[in-house]
């Protein structure tokens, strides 16, 4: 079975490195920008830079925040509803000895 499977494995990266465009002229028309694997044309032409992303990290920190927010009260209300309920209360032990 783990044989079978490390087989299709091989087959399908070595299908795929045969298959991969080499340069761009070797992408079909309409997927010129989502195959970016070459730097330079056939003529030796540099390409120019790819799209950059601004505000990369803002744009993170502002979908994260909210999320971890969140979170954590949803984790403190349910942690309360369970202690309410005692259905998973902290024993407090004396250890006054």
């Amino acid at each position: 079975m783990a044989s079978t499977a490390r087989r299709l494995l091989w087959f399908s990266v070595v299908k795929n490195a045969l298959t991969a465009p080499r340069s761009l002229h070797d992408c079909p028309v309409s997927a010129v920008t989502s195959c970016r694997t070459a730097v330079t044309t056939s003529s030796g032409a540099i390409l120019p830079k790819p799209k950059k992303t601004h505000f990369g990290l803002i744009r993170i920190a502002l979908v994260v925040v909210p999320f971890l927010y969140v979170g954590t009260l949803i984790s403190k209300n349910f942690a309360a509803l369970l202690e309410e309920h005692d259905i998973f209360v902290p024993e407090d032990d004396d250890d006054d000895d």
